[in-house]
């Protein structure tokens, strides 16, 4: 695919094919990726690739804990909550998301079926979770680059025929996610990102969020015309 064609096609995918992704095409997704530029060449990124039992387990761990109450675990800074165009943003595709699957405002069980969805990733067939190097933590620079590579990566999959969806519901409680993947303490966990094939039969597949123009995102300066 070119590559205008694979930035403005890619969509989040929430609804996979229960079909596997072959290893060795996931390794060329990511031989893509790894060449996103990162600060000073640090490559602080690892990536901890998980499917089958194991990653039914952190489906069901991730699932338990949360609906027993337990607090997230996420080892990102949250922040406060999003206000004003930002959170208006967030209810809008979350509209979007609604209308597509037949969501009706009042329907707590859908609802809450959505919500479960996203704690077990979307039932996708694999999950890939970015950490960086403890090392390098308490900056914003890895956390940063790890941004970067996870943007290549979404694009290097959707330019496969793969869909992913960036995902921190699947990794909300991360001793799970640590004791299933077997990720180390020296590494922090900073997202997963669900991948799969689409089904286009997933009415979710099919929306297209909005987004906002370059004169409202940018300002040139130093011009002539």
């Amino acid at each position: 695919m070119e590559f205008d064609a694979v930035i403005q096609g890619r969509r989040s995918i929430r609804g996979y094919l229960k079909k596997p992704v072959p290893k060795a095409l996931i390794r060329e997704v990511l031989e893509l990726a790894m060449r996103a530029p990162t600060s000073l060449n640090t490559q602080p990124w690892n990536f901890f690739v998980v499917s089958g039992e194991v990653l039914d387990r952190i489906r069901k761990g991730n699932v338990e804990r949360n609906l027993a109450g337990v607090p997230h675990s996420r080892e990102f800074r949250l922040g406060p909550g999003y206000e004003g165009v930002h959170r208006e943003r967030q209810i809008g595709v979350a509209k979007q998301l609604f209308a597509a699957m037949g969501i009706e405002r009042d329907n707590k069980a859908k609802r809450d079926d959505w919500v479960l969805r996203g704690f077990r990733q979307f039932d996708a067939p694999v999950s890939i979770v970015v950490t960086y190097d403890r090392s390098v933590h308490g900056g914003d620079i890895a956390p940063f680059d790890c941004g970067g590579v996870v943007n290549c990566l979404v694009n290097a999959a959707w330019s496969r025929g793969l869909g992913c969806v960036i995902n921190s519901q699947g990794i909300m409680q991360s001793p799970v996610v640590r004791a299933e993947a077997g990720i180390p303490d020296d590494q922090v966990i900073q997202t997963c990102v669900a991948m799969g094939w689409p089904d286009e039969t997933f009415p979710a597949n099919a929306v297209v969020s909005q987004r906002k123009s370059v004169d409202e995102a940018a300002v040139f300066v130093g011009f002539d015309d």
